[in-house]
């Protein structure tokens, strides 16, 4: 029997066709990683901004993997494959792309814990000070931010191509440590249960760190548009409430006040930095 649609149906189809229409369409990357800890509070914070922007958008994902400096150069170029990326944010990056200056991490990224061989479960535990520290060789991806910063404080570190690759180093003790932030150290742990990993217990290295959504400069106006969204969601309580449902329960057991730390500077962190909007920040008195 053919079914025939009623005027009311009829808009409501027509409406719904049309705001599809009129949606723009932003594409983030497909990582590398096999278990993304930061994916799903990423993509929510990101919707929610683009919610409150005024505008319509959808999400999509890339159809490739990409690694870092593969989305930064197709961003840079502004090929069409990428819209928005999120990553620790360094000169350079803020040269090539367009910032948007509210740290999603709320520094988080410069929070570091170390996976740790479980046969050197202890490696790390007679360290108090940088030049004791300086022995150890650190893993990092040849493309982070981090794996400068190490280096400028003189630690030894290993770069590696793959993501996927340093977990491996670490199990066969090619590297002594890998630092990760306190937001994804417990999960990769869960991830690769198949190595023979912990997690060190003894230091916390930090440096001061920002985690943007960068887009490319020619779409300024999307830059805009996930700005006015952040911001009317930090107004509102909104994205408080995100970080705290995603991210505090990723610090629980890491007993980040019983930690040595292992202060570090950050001769690549932008002068533009909102240093000085102390709510942007997280800070240890925060923890339950």
């Amino acid at each position: 029997m053919t079914r025939i649609l009623t005027p009311w149906l009829m808009s409501i189809a027509l409406m719904v066709s049309w705001t599809s229409a009129c949606s723009q369409v932003v594409i983030y990357p497909r990582h590398q990683a096999q278990n993304d800890p930061q994916l799903q509070y990423v993509l929510e914070v990101l919707r929610l901004a683009l919610s409150r922007s005024g505008k319509a958008y959808e999400l999509r994902q890339s159809s490739s993997v990409m690694v870092q400096s593969r989305a930064i150069a197709e961003l840079a170029g502004d090929t069409g494959k990428l819209d928005v990326i999120w990553v620790m944010t360094n000169p350079e990056r803020e040269k090539l792309l367009a910032p948007v200056r509210i740290p999603i991490d709320r520094g988080l990224i410069g929070w570091r814990v170390a996976l740790l061989n479980a046969q050197q479960s202890k490696v790390l535990s007679a360290v108090k000070d940088l030049p004791s520290l300086t022995p150890f060789t650190a893993g990092q991806m040849h493309d982070w931010p981090d794996t400068a910063v190490l280096r400028a404080n003189g630690l030894n570190v290993v770069a590696s191509p793959t993501y996927e690759g340093l977990f491996k180093q670490l199990g066969s003790q090619r590297i002594d440590y890998f630092p990760r932030s306190v937001m994804e150290i417990r999960n990769e742990l869960r991830s690769h249960a198949d190595l023979p990993l912990v997690i060190d217990d003894a230091i916390m290295i930090r440096y001061p760190a920002a985690f943007y959504f960068f887009v490319s400069k020619n779409r300024p106006e999307l830059a805009a548009d996930i700005n006015k969204g952040l911001e009317a969601s930090l107004a509102d309580g909104s994205f408080m409430k995100l970080f705290k449902r995603h991210i505090l329960p990723l610090l629980d057991g890491l007993e980040l006040r019983k930690r040595t730390v292992i202060s570090l500077t950050n001769p690549d962190l932008p002068p533009a930095t909102p240093l000085q909007r102390k709510q942007l920040w997280f800070e240890l008195d925060e923890l339950r």
